[in-house]
């Protein structure tokens, strides 16, 4: 009989967060689970570190790639190909979570047979352990139609990494492939589709723990600027798409100038003309884009006065 959930590891150089991400998967109160495990050729000493998991009875798939496929979602892929589950929870080797997250994200997903992913709120972690930051939801549990959930939560983006959520394998092959282009946004695209896809769970308990450190994607992209360039792209097409309306695309517009003013002359010189042109050419017709630039100046300014 084949288990309700897959769980996939996909691993890239994370070897000291490895046992830690692993051990909190099999420390699930729910066991109905099998465990898949890729490495996409790391140079630390993830492989070791992984094989000595290799025969635990919840590791059907110990899988470790001769040459670096390029991609995180080339890994989901692989990963989706291998699992039996009903259930996938894509579980990222630098994170952990807590002993109940499967159970509650069972209980929400199952509350509805049109619902398609379900989702738990996050603590942001630091390098030396420090909680940085926590995600909220005003509610302890809310199923959510998809379309409603796209413009209450999707913009700006509540999912703030794959490990929060577990999701409906059977939706998967109606999902279009737009999103393995992006590097950093590629996920936010990914809900999007899901959600548009049915109803949406959603669990105010903290049960992820997101860590944040120098080696992660998202650290080296911010540092590039590359993030604003996918945000604005997928702004764009969740407006295009009429999945939001002119108040919610005005708003993460207004955000992410503010983001990106004090940090312009950071940015990478080769992607600055491009983030500028995006910030320039707004989907949204109604956009006051002259007001959101002097507002963001003035708020930069005030912030760098505060701190004299």
């Amino acid at each position: 009989m084949p288990p309700e959930v897959s769980v996939i590891v996909p691993n890239y150089n994370h070897a000291p967060y490895l046992v830690q991400r692993i051990d909190s998967v099999l420390a699930q109160t729910c066991q109905d689970f099998e465990l898949i495990l890729l490495d996409d050729c790391s140079t630390d000493d993830s492989r070791t570190l992984l094989e000595r998991y290799r025969s635990h009875p919840k590791v059907s798939h110990l899988v470790c790639n001769e040459q670096n496929s390029g991609s995180t979602f080339k890994q989901w892929d692989k990963g989706i190909a291998l699992a039996q589950g009903r259930y996938i929870w894509i579980a990222e080797s630098d994170d952990w979570c807590e002993p109940t997250f499967l159970e509650t994200m069972l209980e929400g997903i199952r509350q509805d047979d049109d619902c398609v992913l379900s989702y738990c709120q996050a603590y942001f972690v630091g390098p030396e352990g420090r909680l940085n930051w926590q995600s909220h939801h005003d509610r302890l549990s809310e199923l959510v139609e998809g379309g409603d959930f796209i413009r209450r939560y999707m913009a700006p983006i509540s999912i703030y990494n794959a490990s929060m959520v577990l999701w409906r394998k059977d939706r998967y092959p109606s999902i279009p492939r737009d999103f393995t282009r992006y590097r950093f946004c590629g996920d936010w695209m990914f809900w999007i589709a899901l959600a548009r896809l049915g109803k949406v769970h959603i669990s105010g308990k903290l049960l992820d723990y997101y860590r944040q450190h120098p080696d992660n994607v998202s650290s080296g992209v911010y540092r590039s600027g590359l993030n604003f360039v996918e945000e604005l792209e997928v702004l764009n097409w969740m407006f295009s798409e009429g999945l939001i309306g002119d108040r919610e695309y005005t708003r993460v517009y207004k955000q992410k100038f503010r983001e990106y003013w004090p940090l312009r002359g950071r940015i990478d010189p080769a992607l600055r003309p491009r983030i500028e042109a995006l910030f320039r050419r707004p989907s949204s017709p109604a956009t006051p884009t002259l007001a959101i630039r002097l507002g963001a100046i003035w708020h930069d300014l005030r912030g760098r006065g505060r701190s004299r």
